[in-house]
């Protein structure tokens, strides 16, 4: 079920590039939407989850919906408690991961004024808002029983403060060392 979420938080966005979870495996677009709990944009989500879920498995969508959800995991459901994780801005919001397979094409990404973004243009970064388009669906393979998300599009909406990616170094970190020879530095 395809909905549009409104100015909702941005982490780890791999929108340019695909990139893959672990080496040699199948290489996504995706990113992170952080919402806060009982907004319009949580509500929607939790209906798309249970449309798709009754579509997928009828009268039996209840117990696999629950399940997944009360996983509380990030890779085992697309939505989840933010505050299982240790990251900037993820405390008291729930989180929704959302993928695009890389032979899907990159998803839209798109400023205030409907512009194409490039990576150069350094937004939309994490951190930031930005409205999403994305498809809740239910998953049923191999790997499981559960509800994923699709991410189709995000729109530049508003500078947030960027989240931090660790910290960096600067000279204060060092010592002057230009009056010590190589050999005795490394004694």
């Amino acid at each position: 079920m395809k909905i549009n979420l409104k100015k909702v938080r941005l982490s780890f966005p791999d929108l340019f590039t695909a990139k893959a979870f672990e080496e040699g495996g199948t290489k996504t677009y995706g990113c992170t939407l952080l919402v806060e709990p009982g907004s319009a944009n949580d509500k929607a989500i939790r209906v798309a989850m249970q449309k798709a879920s009754e579509e997928k498995w009828g009268v039996k969508h209840a117990p696999i919906l629950k399940a997944a959800l009360a996983s509380n995991n990030s890779q085992k459901v697309c939505y989840w408690d933010g505050s299982t994780k240790e990251y900037d801005g993820y405390d008291g919001v729930q989180a929704l991961t959302a993928k695009r397979g890389e032979t899907k094409g990159r998803p839209l990404v798109i400023d205030r004024d409907k512009s194409p973004l490039t990576e150069a243009d350094g937004r939309p970064y994490a951190g930031c808002y930005v409205n999403a388009s994305v498809e809740i669906w239910a998953q049923d393979n191999r790997y499981g029983k559960t509800l994923r998300c699709e991410l189709l599009g995000v729109q530049f909406a508003a500078d947030g403060d960027a989240f931090s990616a660790g910290s960096v170094a600067d000279e204060s970190d060092f010592e002057d060392m230009s009056f010590e020879d190589e050999d005795s530095a490394l004694a």
